[in-house]
C-alpha cells in the first residue's frame, strides 16, 4: 500500500486545480493562501457533515418529536409515518441500539443495510458463499445476517434476516420480511400506518 487512494489523489487534483486558478489571477499571496483556506474550511464542513450525517439525523428527530412535528409518530400501538418529499417512506429504526432512517420498500423481498449500518450495528455478516440480489441498479453480491433487536416507536422484533452490501451505499431498506411480521400496514392518504399482532408475542412484534 502506498497510502495514496483514490480520495487523496482527488484532493490533490482539486487543490492543484484552485491553486492553478489562484496563480493565473496573479494574486498576491496573503489573498492566495485566504483563498487556499477558504476552500479547506469548506471542504472540512462537508467532511463533518457527512462523517457525522447519522448524530445529525437523529438530533433533528428529536427536536421534531419534542415540537410534535415528527414525521414518525406513535399512536395507541401503531406507528405513523408521514411520507417524504420524495413520495417515499422513511422509518426511524433502531438496530442493536443504533439509530438509523430506513426506506420501508414493500418491493424489496428482505430486509438490506449497507456495510456501515451492520459494522456500527455488530452485524457479522455469514461467511458463506455471497447470493446474487437484483436491484435498481442491477445485479449486487450480498451475505446473510441476522439483526437481533430491530424497533420502530412501539413495534420490535428480534432475529430479523438481512443482507448486507457495499453496493447498497448509504441506502438501509426495511423489506417484506419485517412487514410480514406486522399484524397489518396500510397507506392511508399519505401516512403509513404499521400495527403490531393481535396477539403480542416477544418473538416478533
Amino acid at each position: 500500500m502506498n497510502g495514496f487512494g483514490p480520495n487523496t489523489i482527488w484532493l490533490v487534483v482539486v487543490l492543484v486545480a484552485i491553486a492553478g486558478t489562484l496563480a493565473s489571477r496573479r494574486l498576491s499571496l496573503a489573498t492566495w493562501l485566504r483563498g487556499i483556506l477558504g476552500w479547506a474550511a469548506i471542504a472540512l464542513v462537508v467532511l463533518l457533515l457527512v462523517s457525522h450525517r447519522y448524530q445529525i439525523q437523529n438530533f433533528f428527530a428529536a427536536i421534531g418529536d419534542r415540537l410534535g412535528i415528527s414525521s414518525q409518530q406513535v399512536v395507541g400501538d401503531a406507528v405513523r409515518i408521514r411520507m417524504s418529499p420524495d413520495g417515499h417512506f422513511y422509518a426511524r429504526v433502531t438496530l442493536n441500539g443504533i439509530s438509523r432512517m430506513m426506506l420501508i420498500d414493500s418491493g424489496a423481498t428482505t430486509t438490506a443495510l449497507s456495510e456501515a449500518t451492520a459494522q456500527a450495528a455488530g452485524i457479522t455478516p455469514d461467511s458463506d458463499f455471497p447470493v446474487l440480489l437484483s436491484t435498481a441498479n442491477g445485479t449486487v453480491l450480498a451475505k446473510h445476517g441476522t439483526v437481533e433487536k430491530l424497533a420502530i416507536g412501539s413495534l420490535r422484533t428480534d432475529n430479523l434476516g438481512v443482507v448486507v452490501a457495499s453496493n447498497f451505499g448509504d441506502l438501509d431498506v426495511l423489506g417484506m420480511n419485517f412487514l410480514s411480521r406486522l399484524g397489518s400496514w396500510r397507506v392511508e392518504g399519505q401516512t403509513l400506518i404499521l400495527e403490531p399482532p393481535a396477539v403480542a408475542d416477544t418473538s416478533s412484534i
